[in-house]
């Protein structure tokens, strides 16, 4: 049966037997997989969902119980998290329905539509500009605020040991990071597969050093990027929290805070102007309110993982090989160092 068909079966179930799809546009392909905005009728009016599928594209979605996994657990924890998009369902896909997950081979997780537009928009606006309005420096605090809020929460149970050691085993060899980023990397003229596997063996280090730090387990969003981020009206509202609920807090900050160093590189070729600007105030607004500046003590791995999804051609594929090559730099020297430190930014950018 038609796709379609199957949305439209579906959604009756879901809304009564009135509902009726009136249409289907695919918003997006990615890596990842793939969106499609559902406009359908009720008795009430028109009303629209996203949905969304996996691929099997590696990054450790390879077997269609990968790709169950992330959107079972996307569709539990999308509903925990305060200004994020609300889940609606996860479904499987089934050759004649969408169902129960029995019998499904391929799965489909439904939500509400984000109104606005991701924060890429507004660093690229910065980038043309070449300059900061108040309105830039006030989101930054606002993101910061928000996340330092997140973290305060502590996980209170007896599983925390292997809830946190889960997260930075799945920092260094999930498919999603560090080991599943690198063998994607395929015939990358910037960097030799030599290099990356030694970047693993970096990473392995500090998997070592820090995983036994359960006491810093907290509620994170696990994926807290520019893309992640949609605002309107001033306000924001977060998608596609997937990994779990609880984790790292260097994970979030490490996420949105690497991409203003990427953008100053973009910019100024270094770590200098609007966008550094924008870092030192997301990274001081958030240890101002949270106070954990331990997150500095165990950061380099996260950092070092943001940096090669940034500079994977897969993902970025329009930037300039001198770009990439200086973030797997600056992921390099991170990962040398003891901790991360904030003044050592332009010297890691311009490590050999």
């Amino acid at each position: 049966m038609h796709l379609e068909r199957k949305v439209d079966l579906y959604l009756k179930e879901l809304f009564g037997p009135a509902a009726e799809l009136k249409g289907m546009e695919r918003t997006g392909k990615g890596i990842h997989g793939t969106g499609y905005l559902l406009t359908y009728t009720v008795p009430e009016g028109e009303r629209q969902v996203v949905m969304k599928s996996l691929a099997p594209s590696g990054f450790g979605h390879d077997h269609f119980s990968d790709r169950a996994q992330v959107l079972i657990l996307a569709n539990a924890n999308y509903n925990r998290m305060e200004n994020h998009v609300k889940a609606i369902d996860v479904v499987g896909d089934s050759p004649d329905r969408l169902i129960s997950l029995n019998d499904a081979t391929e799965f489909y997780i439904f939500m509400e539509k984000a109104r606005g537009q991701s924060y890429f928009r507004d660093l690229d606006e910065i980038l043309e500009r070449g300059r900061l309005e108040r309105k830039d420096k006030e989101k930054a605090h606002k993101l910061a605020r928000f996340i330092a809020g997140v973290h305060r929460k502590k996980y209170p149970g007896e599983e925390a040991k292997t809830l946190y050691r889960r997260r930075i085993r799945d920092l260094i060899g999930h498919g999603e990071c560090i080991m599943g980023i690198i063998d994607a990397y395929d015939g990358s003229e910037f960097v030799s597969d030599e290099e990356l596997v030694e970047y693993t063996k970096k990473s392995l280090t500090w998997w070592g050093r820090i995983r036994d730090k359960k006491e810093r387990l907290c509620e994170v969003h696990g994926d807290f990027h520019p893309g992640n981020i949609w605002f309107h009206q001033g306000d924001f509202i977060l998608l596609d929290r997937s990994r779990g609920t609880w984790g790292e807090s260097a994970d979030d900050v490490t996420c949105l805070g690497v991409n203003y160093i990427y953008y100053a590189i973009k910019d100024q070729k270094i770590f200098n102007g609007p966008f550094a600007e924008l870092f030192h105030i997301f990274t001081e607004s958030y240890l101002d309110e949270s106070g954990d500046f331990g997150f500095l003590d165990v950061g380099p791995p996260f950092y070092a993982f943001r940096v090669l999804v940034i500079a994977h051609p897969r993902f970025y594929p329009h930037d300039s090989t001198t770009i990439k090559r200086t973030l797997l730099n600056f992921g390099r020297a991170v990962l040398e160092d003891d901790k991360f430190h904030v003044d050592r930014i332009n010297t890691y950018l311009g490590s050999r």
